[in-house]
């Protein structure tokens, strides 16, 4: 294994100080809990996110003006304790309250909404939103919080900003996750720097269809695919989950998950919106890119979000991240 790391007890910290040292005017660490925060805070309902790092730019590269308040940082691919959730909670309470997005791991779940219980007791308004848009799984229940977290990061992120209330946003947020759908595609397995080996064998000539983001095989191997069958694969996936019309109007993300290079996940984009133009199917906005990768995981996902008015206007609406700004011309 060949990674720029010291010691890999220490990588998340050390990662988080990168970052802080990187963005010392927008971003501040909270080092006993693993907490990234906005250095400017206001009045509004505050969203927090997180989970296991790993994922990079997700979670703390959305922390900013539009979208994230704060993201708690857990060690590679581990939930972070209820005590760092509460932390980021306590640190970031406010009057309008606070909004929990959780994406659908079982010990995410249970820590940020024991968490979220905790508050309650501290007079601090606080209600959870669950992600789980991987198509993959066959069961809605089971399904995990994958790349389209960032739409609901985004979206409901810019309804906060505006002031609107916590009922709003939540509602909002639930309304994007119920219209949020991905597939996933991985060439390689990534390696978690504290085991040093890949998490599954891969043979040179086949793909895992299916994949989520903390390392996991597939749901089934098939031999390698060109870039047009590999989209196709996805969106038949995608598209008979959430049945697309001709009048209808979607987001794009074509996720890298960290180790694809971009001319593959752009030549994965020209296929994806040519299949889309076939059906009929407009596309609204289209992002390409890492941006809730899998750490050097060689493949990509492709998420689709069926959009309405609302989410049209909220999705083009100022955002100042380090991983996503929009102007909103």
């Amino acid at each position: 294994m060949k990674k720029i790391i010291n010691d890999s007890r220490d990588l998340v910290k050390e990662m988080c100080l990168g970052l802080i040292k990187a963005f010392p005017n927008e971003l501040e660490l909270d080092e006993d809990s693993m907490v990234v925060s906005r250095r400017k805070r206001r009045e509004k309902v505050k969203l927090i996110s997180g989970g296991g790092s790993g994922h990079e730019p997700a979670h703390a590269g959305f922390v900013g003006e539009g979208m994230l308040d704060a993201a708690v940082c857990g060690d590679v691919f581990a939930s972070p304790s209820i005590m760092q959730v509460f932390s980021a909670i306590k640190s970031n309470r406010s009057e309008s309250g606070v909004l929990l997005i959780i994406k659908n791991y079982s010990g995410d779940v249970m820590n940020f909404e024991s968490a979220a219980a905790m508050a309650e007791d501290f007079d601090t308004k606080v209600e959870t939103v669950c992600v789980n848009d991987d198509v993959s799984i066959e069961r809605v229940e089971d399904r995990r919080g994958v790349a389209g977290t960032v739409f609901v990061h985004k979206i409901a992120g810019a309804l906060a900003e505006e002031g609107a209330s916590l009922n709003e946003v939540k509602t909002l947020a639930e309304r994007v996750i119920k219209n949020v759908k991905t597939m996933g595609v991985a060439l390689t397995s990534c390696t978690v720097p504290a085991r040093g080996k890949p998490t599954f064998d891969l043979e040179a000539d086949k793909i895992e269809v299916g994949v989520g983001i903390h390392g996991e095989a597939g749901i089934y191997r098939d031999t390698m695919l060109s870039a047009k069958k590999m989209a196709a694969t996805m969106l038949e996936k995608i598209t008979s989950d959430m049945p697309l019309e001709k009048q209808d109007e979607v987001a794009v993300l074509i996720n890298g998950f960290g180790g694809t290079p971009l001319q593959e996940l752009l030549i994965l984009n020209y296929e994806t919106a040519c299949l889309l133009e076939q059906k009929g199917v407009s596309t609204f906005k289209t992002l390409v890119g890492n941006y809730m990768t899998s750490i050097d995981m060689t493949g990509a996902s492709i998420t689709l979000l069926k959009l309405d008015e609302e989410m049209k206007r909220l999705l083009s609406a100022p955002c100042n991240t380090t991983a996503w700004k929009e102007t909103g011309v």
